[in-house]
């Protein structure tokens, strides 16, 4: 086998058909390969996957190039990718097998027996690449299997989530410095592309890396900054529906066909504007989470594919949305986060070239935003009532379901989300499995300390105001590039 086999550029071109390395992407992957561990910010598009994926192929190639006995004295490495996004996982891995490449994933959208069959593959050698959330550390069985292997490289995917100061808090992610000891400290990187420097402390303490030691367990920062020279960042203060959709208008005879996102908090809104568009004769297709799995992979496949530019969607339309030529990504309602606001308009302009960002603020909406912080931060109280019903009245709960729930701590009041976030958060933590109709739901353990405790819960609701004040300072700034820039700024290149 030919030395230029185990060449990460040559390993690009064949594989995924570029020519060379954006940026800092082959700085990362030789640290990479020399056993640095490495925290990646880097823009939505900007090639994350890359950095883990060309370490990992270089790691089977060398094991193939070994002699068969050397082969027979060891397990075949294998690169772990952790991932929140059960939702991305099968795309991203028919990706990657589309071009010959031995990947796999391991969630709860399979049943059991293939389940098990991918896990007898899994010890037995095959991938080189393994995609499964943090959630799924809780299944001994898997652990088992993880043993068979030598654990090359981990790579942290969505790393904000490990940091009660990010906008997505996943409470497995905080274990993963507890998994990666358990498989040996291997290798690891974690990537996102949004990280204030709060989040990337807090990153870099939950994964055990920052500690000073060997050189190879510093961490170092590549962070490409949040400067994308080709997008238009503008914000237009409006009043209401009527000059919301002169907005879009405006916005579809700049760029006539070209592909467009815009963006809704509420689908009620989303709905009334779609209703307006389609009575001035402006087609387009709607996103939202009340439509059914396959209306949504419909209308996904259709703009990827260009049958259907314009899409009006809720924020549950992005992920996965890999497409290179969005010339404009609109907001009609302000977000909750300018981390949500950066990831939303960084699935625009990807391609290079020109591209144009439009937030639409009207004081209004802010009003919406915060009654879903409210929903989002149940107090202690509301989580221990809630907890106390599930664990004493279980039968009830099985038989009446979330309306039972929702009418003893809520006063029947229907818009009140409260609940809907409690179970979710239970459910993240491990304490149920089953979150949905709650049929079968079974108590597994203790209320969280983090859940219980009311100094954490007005905490985490005080984040979030800041978060949303952000977008109203952003509003007003006079350069939204710098404000934006500042936001996220991170002064060192190597974190302590």
């Amino acid at each position: 086998m030919s030395s230029t086999a185990t060449d990460p550029i040559e390993i690009l071109k064949r594989r995924f058909g570029y020519n060379s390395f954006r940026s800092t992407q082959q700085k990362i992957i030789d640290r990479t390969l020399a056993g640095g561990n490495s925290l990646v910010i880097m823009p939505t598009g900007g090639g994350k996957s890359l950095c883990f994926q060309i370490p990992a192929l270089v790691y089977a190639q060398e094991h193939a190039n070994k002699s068969a006995s050397e082969r027979a004295a060891c397990s075949p490495p294998l690169t772990l990718v952790l991932s929140p996004l059960i939702a991305l996982m099968k795309d991203q891995v028919d990706a990657l097998q589309a071009k010959g490449i031995e990947a796999t994933f391991v969630n709860s959208s399979l049943d059991r027996d293939e389940r098990n069959r991918r896990y007898r593959q899994i010890a037995a050698g095959q991938y080189s690449l393994l995609y499964v959330t943090p959630e799924r550390f809780r299944k001994e069985e898997f652990v088992a299997v993880l043993h068979a292997r030598e654990i090359k490289l981990l790579a942290v995917d969505e790393a904000h989530c490990i940091s009660e100061w990010g906008h997505d808090f996943r409470p497995d992610y905080t274990r993963v410095g507890e998994f990666r000891r358990e498989l040996g400290n291997p290798t690891t990187i974690a990537l996102t592309a949004t990280a204030t420097p709060d989040v990337q402390s807090d990153i870099l303490r939950q994964l055990g890396i920052a500690a000073f030691g060997e050189a190879t367990e510093l961490c170092q920062l590549f962070h490409e900054g949040i400067q994308r020279p080709n997008l238009s960042l503008q914000v237009r203060e409006v009043w209401g529906l009527d000059e919301k959709v002169g907005v879009v208008d405006e916005t579809l005879k700049r760029w006539g066909n070209a592909s467009g996102i815009v963006y809704f908090t509420l689908i009620r809104t989303l709905e009334e504007m779609s209703e307006r568009l389609f009575k001035q004769g402006i087609e387009h297709v709607c996103y939202h989470g009340d439509l059914a799995r396959n209306d949504r992979r419909r209308v996904q496949d259709g703009f990827m594919r260009g049958r259907n530019p314009l899409v009006l969607a809720t924020n549950a339309f992005g992920m996965g949305i890999d497409k290179e030529d969005i010339r404009f990504v609109l907001h009609a309602e302000v977000p909750g986060s300018m981390e949500s606001y950066y990831q939303e308009i960084g699935r625009s302009g990807r391609d290079g070239l020109p591209s144009e960002c439009i937030l639409m603020y009207d004081q209004r909406d802010l009003n919406t935003q915060v009654e879903f912080m409210r929903w989002s931060n149940p107090d202690a109280d509301f989580y221990e009532r809630t907890y106390d019903l599930l664990l004493h009245d279980t039968d009830a709960v099985r038989s009446f379901g979330l309306e039972w729930l929702r009418e003893r701590l809520c006063d029947r009041q229907k818009r009140d989300r409260r609940l809907e976030t409690v179970l979710a958060m239970l459910q993240r933590y491990g304490v149920i499995e089953d979150e949905l109709d709650l049929t079968n739901v079974r108590v597994d353990g203790p209320l969280p300390d983090p859940l219980s405790d009311n100094q954490q819960r007005a905490a985490k609701l005080l984040r979030d105001q800041k978060k949303l004040y952000a977008l109203v300072e952003y509003s007003k700034a006079e350069d939204p590039r710098e404000f934006i820039h500042s936001y996220f700024s991170a002064a060192t290149e190597r974190l302590p």
